[in-house]
């Protein structure tokens, strides 16, 4: 086997990994050296009805929970392939010596690995690693009946969290109906379900409360 051959399985085994990891939408790497868990799609806690929504609990999962090792998987496909592919292109098309073709190639990778790992460190990974839980705390949050509330039946309220629309499976904290259209609060928010009250009873009785502050 020749270094030309060489160059080139270097790069077909990093090219096609890193293929397969896109595709995949995932990478795992559990070892002495490093420990990293990276997702494409992401785990951002979302809004949706059915248990879509991650309650501050949730959020904390993904707080500062993510430490992405310069030396994990996927850079070592990218220096697998680009150390290859640079390789291979001055093995077969220059007249520079073994020596000064290996060096190339190995900064030409490393350079490759670089360049990835700082893609995954500061693009895809910032979101996950400036999540705050309070940012996603849904007692107190205040919303609008989407579908409305049949007494004792769920229904859906729209809200505004971390600059995004949200939508959430609702029922009335007291049990009765509420009309589409209602403002409401969130009291309480268990297994992906919004207990909510309208948000003028919950005015009104804060008035009754405090008279001094109704009459001012």
């Amino acid at each position: 086997m020749t270094w030309a051959d060489f160059y080139l399985i270097c790069f077909a085994v990093g090219f096609l990994f890193s293929v397969f990891s896109f595709l995949t939408g995932a990478l795992h790497l559990h070892g002495d050296w490093s420990h990293f868990h990276f997702h494409t799609g992401g785990h951002a806690p979302t809004g949706h009805a059915g248990g879509g929504h991650a309650g501050p609990g949730a959020a904390d999962g993904g707080h500062g929970a993510v430490q992405i090792s310069p030396v994990n998987i996927f850079t070592i496909a990218m220096f697998l392939a680009w150390f290859g592919g640079a390789g291979y292109l001055l093995s077969r098309y220059s007249t520079i010596v073994f020596a000064l073709a290996l060096t190339i190639s190995i900064a030409v990778g490393l350079v490759g690995a670089s360049l990835v790992f700082l893609f995954l460190s500061r693009v895809l990974m910032s979101g996950d690693e400036n999540l705050d839980p309070a940012d996603f705390e849904m007692v107190g949050v205040l919303g609008r009946i989407s579908s409305s509330i049949r007494a004792g039946g769920t229904g859906e309220i729209i809200y505004s969290q971390a600059g995004t629309r949200r939508t959430c499976g609702a029922r009335s904290e007291e049990g009765g109906a509420i009309a589409r259209g209602d403002e409401v609060i969130v009291t309480r928010y268990e297994k992906g379900i919004a207990y909510v009250r309208r948000w003028e009873e919950m005015t009104a009785e804060s008035d009754q409360a405090n008279p001094s502050s109704a009459s001012n």
